[in-house]
């Protein structure tokens, strides 16, 4: 199902094929290993850790490699058959969690890293929207790992809030005490068949406003790195969906992206890079390495954190729910600055405050991954359509109230015609 047709696809086109190659290429097929189908973090640094997230996207990209007849079936089935295998034998867990970082070829624990509540659901919205597609053993796999979770083991009894990482050393550590990237975890733990948690915890997080630049009533995050208005989003079509509270979700992230997009606007005297074609904030490989750039409304000193660097795919990732910037930045950047495009499309991240353009030197791949199945949503909804199929998303949407509203007034985003590349 074609859903857009603009000359902005070509370029959106090229980069869905760019992320796509970065999962095709930056995993492990070594069937003699523990760590098949496992997926690196990075593909510059580091190169014998993978990700779970990562993985997550990977399972993603073998349901658009398909569709886009990159992949054959057979080829593609097996992949998710025999890396699902990987986390049901090979990948150490705890209660169902898995460890954020492991290693390539062992799936053993790299770096003393925590065990990853976000980046295991990640994982798990892959693996039970692989389970959609392709059904059968793959889909009776996904539903073992997902039913392994004991999600009530995560929970902060005190405060009713999930805890952000825990490690044997350290116990448990952090709180998804406010609006974040974390919708997914209350749709996924309250669904549970073997440990769910109550739905009040989906109150008990909170939901702050403020306005930027004209724009009203933003539900922010706590630094306003735009992927924590993107992930949950990447699997959860939440379009026409509201709370018990009026909550829109996808209206919400329409409006935090483009306060992203004026506070760049705003600050484009401080900072060269930042204009209204050179924007998206987010967490991507700067100068000085990794960090988590946002913008305003949040609660982080943007004046310590920023330093003039833009992630393409900040912008990409928010393709669908403001396609008329994001494909004007992706042509600007693309016909403007060629070195910002790779053997994996658009560089992770770019800055302009030195004397000459500094440019990333590797792809991360919830990065790619996240702008991979935004473009896939965008052109053709393909990701939305197997995963909202799946009983467990359906299921949480109905216990926390997330519900269909026929009559629901939302701000269109339909497709952007804009000039050929």
């Amino acid at each position: 199902m074609r859903i857009c047709k603009c000359y902005g696809e070509k370029l959106l086109q090229k980069e869905l094929k760019g992320c796509f190659n970065f999962f095709d290429r930056e995993i492990n097929l070594d069937k003699q290993t523990n760590g098949y189908g496992l997926i690196r973090d990075k593909s510059a640094y580091h190169k014998d850790v993978a990700s779970i997230a990562s993985v997550g996207y990977g399972f993603a990209s073998l349901i658009i490699g398909v569709e886009h007849k990159w992949l054959s079936y057979k080829e593609a089935y097996d992949k998710a058959n025999k890396t699902l295998d990987t986390f049901l034998y090979n990948l150490e867990n705890i209660h169902g969690f898995f460890y954020h970082f492991v290693n390539m070829r062992t799936a053993k624990r790299e770096w003393n890293c925590e065990l990853s509540i976000i980046d295991t659901a990640i994982f798990i919205c892959g693996a039970l929207t692989v389970g959609e597609y392709f059904g059968g053993e793959i889909k009776k796999k996904a539903d073992i790992l997902y039913n392994n979770i004991d999600w009530e083991w995560y929970r902060n009894k005190d405060t009713n809030q999930f805890y952000m990482g825990y490690t044997k050393e350290k116990g448990f550590f952090g709180s998804w005490d406010m609006y974040g990237e974390q919708l997914m975890l209350y749709i996924l733990a309250v669904a549970s068949k073997k440990h769910p948690v109550n739905p009040s915890i989906y109150d008990d997080f909170k939901k702050e406003k403020q306005d930027y630049e004209g724009i009203k009533d933003i539900i922010y995050t706590y630094c306003g790195t735009l992927f924590t208005y993107q992930f949950s989003h990447a699997w959860i079509d939440f379009r026409n969906l509201e709370d018990k509270q009026g909550i829109n979700w996808f209206q919400n992230s329409i409006k935090a992206t483009k306060a992203a997009r004026k506070y760049c606007i705003k600050n484009s005297d401080k900072f060269k890079t930042y204009s209204e074609k050179s924007w998206g904030l987010t967490a991507c490989i700067g100068p000085e390495g990794y960090k988590s750039y946002g913008a305003k409304p949040c609660i982080v000193d943007l004046e310590k954190e920023n330093d003039g660097t833009v992630a393409p795919c900040g912008a990409i990732g928010s393709v669908v729910f403001t396609p008329k910037e994001t494909i004007e930045l992706m042509e600007y950047l693309y016909n403007t600055y060629p070195k910002l495009w790779g053997k994996y499309g658009f560089v992770d991240g770019y800055n302009l405050e030195k004397d000459k353009l500094w440019v990333s030197k590797e792809y991360i791949g919830i990065d790619k991954g996240i702008s991979l199945i935004m473009i896939e949503n965008y052109l053709s909804e393909t990701i939305w359509k197997y995963s909202m199929k799946n009983e467990y998303i359906q299921k949480g949407l109905e216990i926390l109230g997330i519900t269909k509203k026929e009559n629901l007034k939302v701000e269109k985003q339909g497709c952007y015609n804009s000039q050929p590349i």
